[in-house]
């Protein structure tokens, strides 16, 4: 007889952690009943480890109604209360990257990022939903509006502008000291219509060709990135064509809408489909949107072999360049950066479990001196802007502006836009590099790029 015995329990996991597809098409996901139960579970696991206890504000909330509860024990904590644990969430995803020794295969399968999404799916399903926030989340929308009135919008939603940020403040519970998003007049598809001529004595001429994912992010707020991606990579000698068919939906996901997600996921990859079957490679210029494609989308729509396709093609920008030198070399004419460079290591890009490719690729810039912060801005999409979670974004975020103020360098680089965006404000607002000028904030393209001097 074939031996059936249970293997014995280990305390924590040395197998190479894994997810569960995300089962949105399942009417039972959205028990909320069911969820509360399973939250109850996981959160009781969480209680008699406490090793995330110095990651997001998620941990100590939960840990706190716990030790302040009747009984000292989970099943004293009201069920309305898990709503504070998922207040302060952003779906970072360092808990289950770095500090959780029960994620699966482990018998006790912990998945907090994606237990707190199915609650809010659960959520969202049961009527509980933010207008504002999915107002918000509609990306494209609002970049397509704001294009021809980019002048005017950033006009208006500028921190100086008191009158109309208090406004916002009142009705839109929308923070009036956060520094929002600025528009511009042409994006990054406007500024690249054509591929920028590929170098014939780049090392990549005629052996590479690349698809450059621009997102909504680079798209409508920061085309520049855009525009030093295809024009690091034409150096090399490489074809970049800019291909932008709409976001990611990580805005949703945070959002629980994952039917939402899932539409962006099969539309994109349906796109993406003919440029990887021609031989292009995928580059995602922003660390959330590489996340997405690369983990999040496949998890969603398992059975789509395009998503699927998708994701294994798909690299962020800095990985992609570190790869490329390591394959085939880079064209030389690097030129050193005055002042040093500070990179921030966003959740996002650890998430995607690929090493601090950022730091890795400007290291390759000559006598310059890249110095990492790996710790969280606190910024989270719309949870850094809105009312009711700014103050914690803040909170997070102040010790890693502090670590950055500490580097003293001249420029300030993440591979998330939001997060560099957040991190600049701090060290400003709190006048934690009273001392010295401020660093210049860019994406670690950028830099490469004038370290090329193309940009």
């Amino acid at each position: 007889m074939p031996d059936t015995k249970k293997p014995a329990a280990r305390e924590g996991s040395l197998d190479a952690p894994f997810r569960h597809p995300i089962e949105w098409r399942d009417e039972a996901y959205y028990d909320l009943e069911a969820v509360e139960a399973e939250m109850e579970r996981q959160f009781d696991v969480c209680h008699t480890c406490r090793r995330c206890f110095n990651l997001c504000d998620s941990f100590p909330r939960l840990f706190d109604l716990i030790d302040e509860s009747k009984t000292g024990e989970l099943d004293s904590v009201p069920k309305s209360e898990y709503a504070k644990v998922d207040e302060a969430c952003t779906l970072c995803d360092m808990c289950f990257l770095t500090k959780c020794p029960y994620v699966p295969p482990h018998e006790f399968d912990i998945d907090i990022p994606h237990l707190i999404l199915r609650y809010r799916a659960a959520k969202r399903r049961a009527g509980e939903k933010s207008f504002v926030r999915d107002e918000l989340g509609k990306t494209d929308r609002n970049g397509r509006l704001a294009k021809p009135l980019a002048r005017i919008a950033n006009w208006g939603t500028a921190r100086k502008n008191t009158p109309i940020r208090k406004l916002l403040d009142a009705i839109a519970e929308i923070d009036a000291e956060a520094e929002l998003p600025k528009y511009y007049g042409k994006t990054a598809s406007d500024l690249l219509p054509t591929p920028v001529p590929p170098d014939p004595a780049g090392p990549a001429f005629g052996k590479r060709k690349v698809a450059i994912y621009s997102t909504c992010s680079v798209e409508y707020n920061g085309p520049d990135t855009g525009v030093a991606a295809a024009r690091v990579l034409a150096r090399q000698g490489i074809e970049a064509k800019v291909v932008y068919p709409e976001c990611c939906g990580m805005p949703q996901l945070e959002g629980g809408d994952l039917a939402g997600v899932a539409g962006k996921a099969a539309r994109v990859a349906a796109v993406f489909e003919p440029y990887i079957d021609q031989g292009y490679e995928v580059v995602a210029l922003t660390a959330s949107c590489g996340l997405m494609m690369k983990f999040e989308w496949p998890l969603i729509l398992p059975e789509n072999a395009a998503v699927t396709k998708l994701g294994a093609a798909t690299r962020d920008i800095c990985q992609y360049i570190v790869d490329l030198n390591r394959d085939l070399g880079l064209a030389s004419g690097l030129t050193p950066v005055e002042g040093g460079i500070t990179v921030h290591h966003s959740c996002h890009a650890r998430a995607q479990n690929m090493g601090a490719r950022s730091a890795d690729m400007l290291k390759l810039i000559p006598d310059t001196q890249v110095e990492i912060v790996e710790r969280c801005s606190g910024h989270g999409g719309t949870f850094g802007v809105m009312k009711s979670t700014r103050p914690l974004a803040v909170k997070v975020g102040r010790p890693t502006a502090r670590q950055v103020a500490q580097k003293g360098s001249a420029e300030l680089c993440s591979d998330c836009p939001l997060a560099c965006k957040h991190i600049g404000q701090l060290l400003a607002d709190e006048e934690a590099t009273a001392s010295g000028p401020q660093p210049r904030q860019s994406h670690p393209i950028e830099i490469f790029a004038r370290a090329y001097g193309v940009l």
